[in-house]
């Protein structure tokens, strides 16, 4: 059985067991989408925003030394949105169509998805298009984009604008 079979099993079952999750979206760390059974438009904004969310919040786990990221939740008046890190590259987002009392509960059986997924994932290697996330404590260079430049790109030998005359 493929990844994307494996991976699609999850997230039907999950909804089936789970009828207040109203959608799905499995993405990259990058913000790039994976899988999804939301409408296109949304679920490609969503993913972008999942990045967003999982990287503040990555950060500020980090910042507090209070241990690993476990999930992001936002409550709506209609529902939550929900994400949770899937394996060293991918995020799980739930959407819900109310807000569940029992959030615990679908906290629980989405982190067991999220785990199942993201191992699927992780040995299926970089065919997700995700990149994994960087170590915060790592030299500025390596935890950014522009480290992974040649350096003779990085670095012109001569200025590309001066300034005017005066």
């Amino acid at each position: 059985m493929d990844a994307d079979t494996v991976v699609g099993t999850e997230l039907r079952g999950l909804r089936r067991r789970r009828p207040e999750v109203a959608g799905t979206v499995l993405a990259g760390t990058d913000g790039l989408l994976i899988s999804s059974d939301l409408p296109s438009t949304d679920a490609t904004h969503l993913a972008a925003l999942a990045a967003a969310s999982f990287g503040l919040g990555h950060r500020v786990a980090d910042t507090v030394h209070r241990g690993e990221f476990r999930e992001s939740v936002v409550r709506t008046t209609a529902g939550c949105v929900v994400t949770y890190p899937a394996g060293r590259s991918a995020l799980l987002t739930l959407v819900t169509v109310s807000v569940t009392e029992d959030l615990e509960a679908l906290h629980e059986e989405a982190r067991a998805v999220a785990r199942r997924a993201g191992s699927v994932l992780d040995i299926r290697g970089s065919g997700t298009g995700a990149t994994a996330v960087p170590d915060a404590h790592a030299p500025l260079a390596v935890r950014t984009p522009m480290a992974t430049l040649p350096a003779q790109l990085r670095r012109s030998s001569r200025p590309t604008w001066r300034r005017p005359p005066i």
